[in-house]
């Protein structure tokens, strides 16, 4: 089905505004030109404003599409292309990426404070016990690599050092080696916490605290929820081109 003029002209400006074109925004396109308008005046917001540099609104969609709760793989492609083309580094995007795999302790933190909970309810806790050297070492070893440390970390440092001294050098390696400024580090913490595919709230506020603690502002921190805001359009680029299809167009 040829474009008329108004749908051409309407891909000619997603393209100069989002600097991609694919078979996904092709069949929202064809589906309905209007919503794929909005879609753009919405997602464009960050990219009028650029309170971020590109190379780093980019590091963010790469974060929300990688996370290990949505992992949307043409995004990932389309957004490490991009940043690659504005000059980042293999070393940089691979940061980002681990950063964004530590998402998956946030098990441990809602898991253990409601594990201690039901031990408390049933009479087998009274209470936090003193922690040993080891521990000890392990918390300072943290707050060394990491910049911080938080109360939601005390009870599983307590009933399982193990686990959080190895994900304290899991954690800390983009912190030892990468090159990513600690505040670019932040916002990728923030841009998965505050996707809608893991709403993780503690961590959200606490990634907030550090990121203005490293000097980021207020708006910079919209723009990384902005850019979070856009994943729910996966819905459609992923669904449409199905749709065509099997309308048998």
């Amino acid at each position: 089905m040829a474009l008329t003029a108004e749908q051409q002209q309407l891909k000619d400006e997603f393209i100069a505004v989002r600097g991609t074109w694919g078979d996904s925004w092709e069949a929202i396109l064809k589906l309905d030109p209007g919503f794929l308008k909005a879609y753009l005046e919405f997602s464009a917001v960050p990219w009028r404003k650029n309170h971020l540099d590109a190379k780093t609104k980019e590091f963010m969609y790469i974060a929300i599409d990688a996370a290990a709760t949505h992992l949307y793989e043409p995004g990932i492609r389309q957004h490490i292309k991009a940043a690659l083309a504005l000059g980042a580094t293999k070393q940089e995007i691979m940061e980002v990426l681990e950063c964004t795999a530590t998402l998956g302790i946030h098990a441990m933190n809602i898991g253990v404070p409601i594990l201690v909970e039901v031990l408390e309810e049933k009479g087998l806790r009274t209470g936090p016990a003193e922690l040993t050297a080891y521990q000890e070492e392990v918390k300072a070893e943290f707050t060394r690599s990491r910049g911080y440390w938080h109360a939601f970390w005390d009870e599983m440092l307590e009933l399982d050092p193990e686990i959080f001294a190895t994900y304290t050098d899991f954690s800390s390696v983009p912190w030892r080696t990468g090159t990513l400024s600690p505040k670019v580090r932040e916002f990728i913490y923030i841009a998965f916490d505050t996707a809608a595919t893991h709403l993780y709230v503690k961590g959200l506020k606490l990634h907030i605290e550090n990121a203005i603690g490293y000097g980021a502002t207020p708006q910079e921190i919209l723009e990384v929820m902005e850019i979070a805001s856009v994943i729910g359009i996966h819905a459609v680029t992923t669904a449409a081109p199905i749709l065509l299809e099997e309308a048998g167009e």
